[in-house]
């Protein structure tokens, strides 16, 4: 289960990035690897919204997919979305498609900082290309079937995000450090106006 309850707080610095932060992006993007090694960093605790679903369900993804299609899948994800934003102090790894429905959009702008991880198509399909635990990407052309979810996906991201990061080939560590850089500063911007996202004034 990609849930780590016992951050490392050793050096972590957790004052300067208040509330949750929730990464958005296409699969393959590194939410994952992201995710993990940002919480450890922060002393955050690290979900990943695909492993909660299969720990609830106790099936895998592509054993919804099957059964419920991907209109069961993304109701039941919705589901855990909703339960999960209601935490503190996490990060977050959305699915892919978690943006597609406009309630979960604004879900997860209302509960934390949204990161979305960019990557070009060309990396994506690297990265992906022979995992079998993606569904939409059982096709003969994994390439075509990328660049159709990134280019109507793209824009929801862009719209749901408040930070967007350029996820392409660099090391998860060097990324990390930079996103973290980001934040703070964005955190600095955020408390001149006022409380940072997903943060309520009284916290």
């Amino acid at each position: 289960m990609q849930r780590s309850k016992t951050p490392n707080t050793k050096n972590s610095d957790t004052g300067s990035i208040p509330g949750n932060i929730i990464l958005i992006g296409m699969m393959g993007s590194g939410k994952t690897t992201v995710g993990k090694l940002l919480a450890n960093l922060v002393g955050k605790t690290f979900i990943d919204i695909d492993h909660e679903i299969q720990r609830r369900t106790g099936v895998g993804i592509p054993v919804i997919f099957e059964i419920e299609g991907e209109a069961g899948f993304r109701k039941r994800e919705s589901e855990v979305l909703r339960d999960i934003v209601r935490q503190q102090n996490i990060v977050l790894a959305t699915g892919g498609g978690a943006i597609l429905h406009p309630d979960n959009r604004a879900l997860l702008r209302q509960h934390g900082t949204v990161v979305y991880l960019c990557a070009p198509v060309t990396e994506l399909r690297r990265r992906t290309y022979l995992d079998k635990n993606r569904p939409l990407l059982q096709t003969g052309n994994v390439h075509a079937k990328l660049i159709e979810l990134f280019t109507q996906r793209d824009p929801l991201y862009r719209e749901t995000a408040h930070i967007i990061m350029d996820s392409g080939r660099q090391s998860a560590r060097a990324f990390v450090q930079k996103l973290i850089q980001k934040l703070r500063q964005s955190n600095q911007e955020f408390t001149a106006v006022g409380s940072p996202p997903g943060v309520k004034p009284s916290e």
